[in-house]
């Protein structure tokens, strides 16, 4: 059901309210203690198997044959399985185009050609490693470049055109040519990717997966096993990270997990080990961007060509919609009367590219970032000062390239506030001052902007539903669709219901995620976890409360209006009663003590043909303020300080918005900074273990690190007034690039090699090698 219609029935109680306070995460004491379950500490039945994969050696080739028989001989293993074995269809994902083990080529170094089962974990992956696989060799793509040429892609690109680009550039007073490349980034959540798969009775199945989409494993499995979907239960209590890694590609393992359950009738678990987890699974796409771009004497964009090119890996996995944000999010905070993106979505021989927080938004953010930062030295103006001049504004600046609106438009005033309590002036010119004397350690600072767009692109998404359940001690249990991986999800939702039920916060339980009990769910992802859950439970909540209401109204003679829920009590004209005690009478009374909910996200329409439309109900805004100091011998980098001023509307959870805030920002500047990917000449990815690749560590994390929330509700009708948290600090990164950009600019002037151009030759991630490469190298 939608917001019932009712007077006054979204209004909150204003006693013993939890949301806009700070208790701590639903599941703290049992992280803390040891004691909260992971798919891995369920007790495994008797006798399960173990399942591990069989690798593919070889980045592209024809599969002529899979040799089982010496593995197949080892002790302790059951059955080897390979395409043919399989009970139902072979190919998946949102093309059909991943298979769930190949039949006739392999595409990238580290794709599973096989399974193992066997009784133990260690005798599986023993074996897996004594199975042989014929491969011929075939020519492998496994660069942008590479498939830009060979004209390769997954999907069709896509061509986004507003304004009259060639006039807007032939007018303009200054023209520009560029490039930018982001990297990719592993996810790395600390539990890996696993599946627990338990047949049933009547050719049913139940999996438990570390999922951030229960209801696309559910699908998955089903089609793996041709069977219905009410055939098969996913069940998800909570994850030990996800950041976008377990929205498709936890199918897989499930999957994997369900077919070998299936065809040994025996419960299966597959984990992945984290070699292997790296190998198999897809990363953050990396993007190469090329523009030509106009601007007038005060930085003024006016017009940008621009080609955006994404390494997608072998399938389409969820390269479209990631294409498209980036796309959408190319603006970033800017005003751009005349864009044309030219977007590419390339098919290579390696990893199948896959969601990361910010979906896409980062790339284009990236781009933007770039042009701004390029104009500002080409003019010799501060960086700040040309990304002001460009801000969306008044109309007719403000609507973006795709069409939208931006009707609450915050940063004209969130981004010089954060400038005046950060003291950016005085702290750029008393670094241009130690720039000027030091001639080893170089410092630059930089404020970066971030406007992201809240909601799932693809409109069928923005829909959510929740069970509310209140038992006859007054104790209330919660279950939704969305899952819990960290970020405090399921402790939102319990506020939330709290305070709309007008009880404290320990009365209500959440549940784990279950296709069984809410259908249909969509991802945990697109930051609107909060949105779309937290409103469906709040409507649940509200219909129960009605109900109690009613009755008490009913059973005292009393106006409906007069009766009100807060503080464990139900309060009536010269009474107050006990919440349990007219719970109980209302169970008696045969008055449902249940509810369901349901809330579809409003106003939001999208063409994806036309790419015009209002795909986000709303946009987060947020700024971050950083300085940064590198070593010109070494090429290290170090980030000094953070400021950011951020804005999450009205917080439901300041500690939890605040940790996310911090969090997003840490994992940006490390993709930005440290995160490197290298493939090598025959496909295999180097850096597959934490010993090849850097993650930000508590060393990474400022000393003078301050996180400032904006005071403003969110404009829209959201859920207690509150904006979407999970990926828009994320981008707040930027700033630590951007400021890195601006020692190397210092770091320049003292190069004899330093061209006329001011511009700077830095993509991320900026590692030392890449910051010592930008010191010396020449603006083409």
């Amino acid at each position: 059901m939608n917001a019932p219609d009712r007077p006054g029935v979204l209004a909150l109680p204003v006693d013993a309210r939890s949301c806009g306070t700070s208790p701590a995460h639903e599941a703290a004491h049992l992280h803390v203690s040891g004691r909260a379950l992971y798919v891995d500490d369920v007790a495994e039945p008797q006798g399960t198997l173990f399942v591990a994969p069989v690798l593919s050696k070889v980045a592209h080739g024809r599969l002529r044959g899979i040799a089982t028989a010496a593995a197949q001989a080892l002790p302790g293993v059951v059955r080897i399985i390979v395409a043919a074995d399989l009970p139902g269809t072979n190919l998946l994902g949102s093309a059909q185009d991943e298979p769930v083990l190949p039949a006739e080529t392999v595409d990238y170094v580290g794709q599973p050609i096989a399974l193992v089962v066997a009784r133990s974990a260690k005798a599986a992956r023993v074996a897996a490693r004594a199975v042989v696989a014929d491969i011929g060799p075939l020519v492998p793509i496994l660069s942008i470049d590479a498939a830009l040429e060979a004209e390769a892609y997954v999907l069709p690109p896509v061509h986004l055109v507003e304004g009259d680009v060639p006039s807007a550039l032939a007018a303009s007073a200054h023209v520009l040519k560029g490039e930018f490349a982001v990297g990719g980034q592993e996810q790395f959540y600390l539990e890996g990717q696993i599946a627990l798969a338990l047949p049933g009775e009547d050719r049913t199945m139940k999996v438990l997966s570390s999922t951030q989409h229960p209801g696309e494993v559910q699908h998955w499995v089903a089609h793996a096993l041709h069977v219905p979907t009410h055939s098969v239960q996913v069940e998800c209590r909570r994850m030990g990270g996800g950041f976008g890694g377990k929205e498709t590609q936890a199918g897989q393992i499930a999957v994997w997990a369900a077919v070998a359950a299936w065809l040994t009738q025996a419960p299966c678990k597959m984990r992945l080990d984290r070699d292997d987890d790296f190998l198999i699974t897809g990363k953050r796409h990396d993007f190469i961007g090329r523009w030509t771009v106009g601007f007038d004497d005060d930085g003024k964009v006016l017009g940008i060509d621009m080609l955006q090119a994404a390494r997608c890996g072998f399938s389409a996995d969820l390269s479209g919609p990631i294409a498209d944000r980036a796309i959408f999010h190319t603006d970033n905070a800017y005003f751009l009367p005349a864009i044309a993106i030219h977007s590419y979505r390339c098919k290579t021989h390696t990893q199948s590219n896959t969601a990361f927080r910010g979906f896409g938004g980062p790339q284009g953010v990236a781009m933007i970032e770039a042009i701004m930062d390029d104009i500002a030295r080409h003019l010799n103006l501060d960086p700040l000062a040309v990304r002001t001049v460009n801000l969306y504004g008044d109309a007719p600046r403000n609507r973006t390239h795709y069409g939208m609106e931006v009707e609450d438009n915050i940063l004209p005033d969130l981004l010089p506030r954060l400038a005046v309590d950060c003291q950016y002036t005085e702290r750029r010119a008393a670094i241009a001052a130690w720039n000027a004397t030091q001639p080893v350690i170089k410092r630059g600072i930089a404020i970066t902007p971030v406007k992201f767009g809240i909601s799932f692109t693809a409109t069928m998404f923005n829909q959510a539903g929740a069970l509310v359940n209140v038992y006859t001690d007054g104790s209330v249990t919660v279950n939704h669709g969305g899952t819990e991986m960290g970020q405090g999800l399921h402790t939102k939702v319990c506020q939330i219901v709290a305070d709309t039920l007008g009880i404290s916060l320990d009365k209500v339980r959440i549940t784990a995620t279950d296709t069984g009990r809410v259908p249909n769910a969509s991802a945990t992802a697109a930051s609107s976890g909060t949105d779309l859950n937290g409103r469906a439970a709040e409507f649940a909540a509200i219909e129960i409360r009605e109900r109690l209401r009613r009755y008490v109204a009913q059973a005292h003679g009393v106006s409906l209006e007069d009766i009100s829920i807060r503080a464990n009590e139900v309060h009536l004209p010269g009474k107050t009663l006990p919440f349990v005690q007219v719970v109980q009478q209302a169970y008696a009374a045969r008055v449902s003590l249940w509810s369901d909910g349901y809330y579809a996200t409003p106003k939001i329409h999208y063409d994806r043909v036309t790419m015009r439309g209002r795909p986000f109900y709303y946009f987060a805004y947020g700024a971050a303020a950083c300085e940064v100091a590198i070593d010109t011998l070494t090429g290290e980098t170090r980030l000094l300080r953070a400021d950011i001023l951020h804005d999450v509307g009205r917080s439901i959870n300041p500690a939890i918005d605040i940790g996310q805030i911090e969090g997003g920002f840490v994992q940006g500047v490390g993709w930005l900074t440290s995160e490197e990917l290298v493939w090598k000449a025959d496909g295999l990815l180097a850096t597959h273990a934490p010993s090849t690749y850097k993650i930000p560590t508590a060393a990474d994390v400022p000393e003078q690190f301050s996180v400032t929330l904006w005071h403003e509700a969110n404009r829209e009708d959201n859920v207690f007034g509150s904006k979407a948290v999970g990926e828009p600090p994320f981008m707040l990164g930027f700033a630590a690039f951007f400021a890195i950009r601006e020692a190397v600019a210092a770091a320049r002037v003292d190069s004899a090699d330093a061209a006329a151009d001011a511009r700077v030759s830095l993509s991320a991630p900026a590692t030392p090698e890449a910051v010592l490469r930008a010191i010396s190298a020449v603006h083409a």
